[in-house]
């Protein structure tokens, strides 16, 4: 029996293993490389060849075991088709590339991040070498005119640009003027936890930021902050609450029975 074939077999038991431990219907393995086989090294063939022999090694080992399997060209396509599924994004090899351990610049992740304006709610005091501010805290109204807190968007931020004394009419200096003058009378939106050295201001200003998804408390995640929006009023920033949460159930009413008299 050829080493070949005793790597199905090994392919099997795994998916026997999976099957066994009631993983069958749910549990689904994904290879996408190979860089050894029957006792050779192939780890410095190029990527294409390596994943062709992995195809046919794969070839009627049946799930949940898949070929991983790829697309030459196209990139931008691939890419936007990618995001119609709602995935995270593509990888993409150079096609002559050995397989090299630790070697990210050979491979690209490309994520579909989501572009969306939200209402500027306050700032967080920076940390280390940060000027003025840590991260603005972000915010939009549902539609029956919550306001909703979101999160928060430190990434992107110009702080070299918030050093610099500039005049109020640019983004940078709405920013610096909200951290000056525009404090909150009272914080402005509900958060589930405490958040630590936190200035809220007037639901004023709208920025627009790049970020990769929502989580399924309503929060969003990596965030990178473009700018600010001064073409849209605060108050047109609307949306429904991504994940909402079903109501609670009524509790009956307690009754007490009185005592009849006699």
């Amino acid at each position: 029996m050829g080493k070949a074939s005793i790597w199905k077999q090994s392919l099997g038991v795994a998916a026997g293993v999976l099957f066994g431990a009631g993983f069958g219907g749910a549990l689904v393995f994904f290879l996408f490389d190979l860089l050894h086989l029957d006792g050779e090294a192939i780890a410095p063939m190029p990527v294409t060849e390596r994943k062709e022999r992995l195809r046919a090694l794969l070839s009627g080992s049946g799930s949940p075991l898949h070929f991983s399997d790829y697309e030459i060209g196209r990139g931008r396509a691939f890419y936007d088709h990618a995001c119609t599924l709602k995935v995270e994004g593509i990888v993409s090899k150079r096609v002559d590339a050995p397989y090299a351990p630790g070697n990210r610049g050979l491979w690209l992740k490309v994520k579909c991040l989501n572009r969306e304006e939200f209402v500027v709610v306050g700032w967080t005091d920076p940390e280390g070498a940060r000027p003025w501010l840590g991260a603005l805290l972000l915010a939009y109204y549902d539609p029956d005119g919550r306001l909703v807190y979101a999160g928060r968007a430190g990434t992107g931020i110009d702080y070299a640009e918030l050093e610099e004394p500039v005049a109020p009419s640019s983004a940078t200096g709405y920013i610096q003027y909200a951290t000056r003058h525009a404090a909150a009378a009272r914080q402005p939106v509900w958060l589930a936890a405490d958040l630590d050295r936190v200035h809220w201001v007037r639901p004023e200003l709208v920025a627009e930021v790049k970020y990769l998804s929502w989580t399924e408390d309503n929060l969003l995640r990596q965030v990178v902050y473009e700018g600010l929006r001064e073409d849209k009023p605060a108050a047109e920033v609307r949306r429904a609450v991504p994940y909402p949460k079903p109501p609670e159930p009524a509790r009956p009413a307690s009754r007490s029975r009185r005592p009849r008299s006699g």
